[in-house]
């Protein structure tokens, strides 16, 4: 080879090594930028063989730290029945109210239950239980991470998990109890057959009523015993494990029973997948409706309804802290025992209730003459309104007859006990009229009935009747509530605008969730409870600090601490509106609705009342929510058909034309809050404005002005203008004092069209010619 060969053959090398390199020859060593340097140095820090080896390091260290785990924990004995204990409910006083009794567990064996049964609650639960190794690894690792996460939310667990979680631990929500959970359901999985597990499971879990284990809660449900459950009714038991108290047929929400029986289905059909069930025989199939709960004399009266409030609000508090994951798990730490809660409910109070509904109401009711009778359920709920504390609770006629609670319903309308909802956010908001006058007690509306609502000249849609069709013509606002005017209210809140309407209420206590902003909802058009409303008016009584009713006042556990929140929170609207809606609120009952029943009761001795009557579309309800500066309670009366429980008129119901709301309701509130009073109080309002605030002036008062209307002049005529821009008839404390003048008691003249909204709902109030004499709610 010669010289040019040699030279051009290492040429070509040099060219192959620079294609090499990214076609550039190599830079020389001294050349070489810091960059590179870097870069090289954190390839050889992060390579694909440390990351690997890092990795496949942590899994063996993982590994390991189970085994040892696995070696360590082994199956302890079991200690669920050994540790369970009664619950013990004490009135505030500290005396006992009721015990909850020994468990009522019967534990049978797998093959006294229907083969079909098992399969039904293996399709619920865990439809992998007889191939499984007892674990659900994804759901056990998710249940882990949320606990780490303080997320709490778990799912996934298997028969044999749930089943050791019941027997050998705890429903504690831990990182430890659940490893030990793990490696338990393993080992069980491996020492015990799957007919071992599964018994067990379904001996151990709760099923509402009371009942533990499959045979109690066949006796519970249907008055059977477990082997002779069919597979309807197995299916049903089998889903109730979900949501005991939610799935519970006789106390169950219409929305509990949807979800019931979708979980049902649900059950029968994951049968069919698994081909335990044939699908002709499956589509065959009816839900089988479960019995009605058995007597338990413990229970029974206010007793149950009484315990399950406590119990409700000890499980929601449980989730809120973090206690428990869901509902269901709450419901299973309850049941399981050893707590002790002391209820806010005074024995006095109590007492003073049931006899005032006795006395007021169903003594005065007989089924036998009038059919209607039979369906008036009636509720209440008593609260100071310094603390929240729920003193008295009346639920229904008994327990074990009625097993709805009628304090806590809340499927019925508040009717026009809402209005004051309306004033109070016109009030805290300074809301105008749609001619720019300011909203106050004296402002004109146009009260005549039907008369349509408008927003800025546009009609809207709403035109509600006012009770018997009465045209008032202008009135003040004042008057408007003590009536109980339709239109008035219907206008106003489109002045005010019904979202600022509906963001009221839910700082006031209502739940808002699902209520549309609509004129319709200014006649009470929405669902609520008497605990609900004693909330509303609780924070009004408080100055418009906010009030949410506690029936608990503290709780005890051998294992384990739970705090619930102040009832009392922070002022939601300004202590002028909520302290003008109560003083405008006094007119009611001093010359409004409530007069008969309650002004003029021989047991008053001079109290100052503020209070609100209501009776919804079709009589279907009727209340009275009224309060003193020391107690606020709120009475309604539901048409409750005693057979099919839906919704129906009260009409007739005690030999009268028509159930109102200052009829039974204010009779029971005015028996009950003056037979509890000790003292006689008034309200210390910062307003200047309702009926009861003292006039400020010294004109001699006029004949026209200084006196109600008769009974007469409120039934044959609307009243003319100047009959209604005086000042609101004065209360017993301002008969001495002159009225104001027409300047300081009226407002520019009312917007002629001033409401808003949807179809009306006929709010059917208290009618004057009633011959219960309801004083005319409008």
């Amino acid at each position: 080879m010669n010289e040019s060969e040699r030279i051009g053959l290492m040429g070509r090398a040099e060219e192959r090594r620079a294609r090499q390199r990214g076609g550039h020859r190599a830079a020389p060593k001294s050349r070489r930028s810091s960059t590179g340097e870097k870069k090289g140095g954190i390839r050889r820090l992060f390579t694909w063989k440390k990351i690997l080896g890092t990795f496949f390091g942590l899994c063996l260290l993982g590994m390991g730290a189970f085994v040892i785990l696995y070696m360590v924990i082994d199956i302890p004995e079991g200690n669920a029945d050994a540790t369970l204990q009664s619950n013990v409910y004490k009135y505030s006083d500290g005396t006992v109210l009721a015990r909850d009794g020994d468990r009522n567990r019967e534990i049978v064996d797998l093959d006294k239950v229907p083969k079909e049964v098992q399969h039904a609650f293996v399709a619920a639960e865990n439809k992998t239980f007889y191939k499984d190794a007892g674990v659900d690894i994804k759901g056990t690792a998710r249940g882990l991470l949320n606990t780490v996460s303080g997320k709490g939310a778990q799912g996934g667990s298997t028969i044999t998990q749930q089943y050791v979680k019941n027997y050998y631990l705890t429903q504690d929500q831990t990182v430890t109890r659940k490893l030990k959970e793990l490696v338990i359901s393993l080992k069980l999985d491996q020492e015990k057959s799957k007919d071992y597990i599964l018994a067990g499971y379904m001996n151990t879990s709760y099923y509402g009523r009371g009942a533990y284990g499959i045979q109690a809660a066949a006796q519970a449900y249907y008055r059977v015993d477990a082997e002779d459950l069919d597979v309807e009714q197995g299916a049903y038991l089998a889903a109730l494990l979900q949501a005991p108290n939610q799935y519970d047929w006789a106390i169950a929400t219409e929305t509990g029973k949807k979800l019931a029986e979708a979980r049902w289905n649900y059950v029968l059909d994951k049968m069919v997948e698994q081909d335990w069930l044939d699908e002709g025989e499956r589509r065959a199939m009816e839900f089988r409706v479960p019995k009605e709960p058995k007597d338990d004399p413990g229970m029974a009266g206010q007793t149950g309804y009484l315990v399950n409030a406590a119990n409700a609000a000890l499980e929601k508090q449980l989730v809120a802290a973090g206690g428990a994951e869901d509902l269901k798990q709450a419901t299973a730490m309850v049941e399981a025992g050893g707590w002790t809660l002391t209820l806010n409910i005074e024995k006095k109070k109590q007492a003073e209730l049931e006899r005032s509904v006795k006395a007021q109401l169903t003594s005065k009711l007989d089924a036998k003459k009038r059919d209607v009778d039979a369906d008036v359920q009636a509720g209440a709920v008593s609260v100071n309104p310094k603390n929240g504390a729920v003193v008295a609770m009346y639920g229904g006629a008994d327990y074990f007859k009625h097993y709805v609670n009628n304090a806590t319903r809340d499927d019925y309308q508040p009717a026009s006990t809402f209005k004051p909802v309306i004033l109070a956010a016109a009030v805290d908001q300074a809301a105008e009229t749609q001619d720019g006058v300011p909203i106050t007690a004296n402002t004109l509306y146009d009260g005549t009935s039907k008369r349509q609502a408008v927003d800025h000249g546009t009609k809207v849609g709403f035109a509600p009747e006012n009770e018997d069709d009465v045209d008032y013509g202008d009135i003040p606002v004042q008057t408007a509530m003590n009536k109980s005017v339709n239109s008035v209210f219907a206008q106003m809140g489109i002045d005010v605008g019904m979202a600022s309407v509906v963001d009221a209420a839910g700082k006031l206590g209502m739940d808002t969730d699902g209520m549309e902003a609509v004129p319709a909802q200014t006649l009470g058009s929405m669902g609520a409870s008497p605990l609900e409303m004693a909330g509303v008016y609780a924070t009004l009584d408080n100055h418009g600090r906010k009030v949410t009713p506690a029936v608990v006042k503290s709780v005890e556990h051998n294992s384990r601490a739970v705090e619930f929140p102040d009832p009392v929170g922070e002022q939601v609207i300004s202590r002028e509106a909520a302290d003008t809606v109560t003083s405008v609120l006094t007119g009611v009952v001093d010359d409004g609705t409530a007069r008969t029943s309650v002004r003029d009761n021989p047991l008053r001795d001079g109290q100052q009342v503020a209070g609100k009557t209501g009776t919804s579309d079709n009589n279907k309800s009727a209340w009275f929510t009224g309060y003193t500066p020391d107690l606020v309670t709120s009475v309604g009366l539901f048409g409750e058909d005693a057979k099919t429980h839906s919704q129906v008129p009260m009409y007739e119901a005690g030999g009268f034309d028509r159930v109102n709301g200052g009829g039974f309701p204010a009779q029971i509130w005015a028996a009950y809050t003056f037979g509890v009073m000790d003292e006689v109080s008034r309200f210390d309002l910062e307003t200047k404005q309702g009926a009861a605030v003292a006039p400020t002036t010294t004109a001699p008062p006029t004949t026209e002005s200084s006196a109600p209307p008769t009974e007469e002049e409120t039934t044959t005529a609307p009243p003319t203008r100047e009959e209604t821009t005086t000042s609101a008839p004065p209360t017993e404390e301002e008969t001495t004092t002159p009225p104001p003048t027409d300047e300081e008691t009226t407002t520019s003249p009312p917007t002629g069209e001033t409401s808003t909204s949807a179809s009306p709902t006929g709010d059917e109030d208290d009618d004057e010619d009633d011959p219960f004499f309801q004083d005319g709610e409008r």
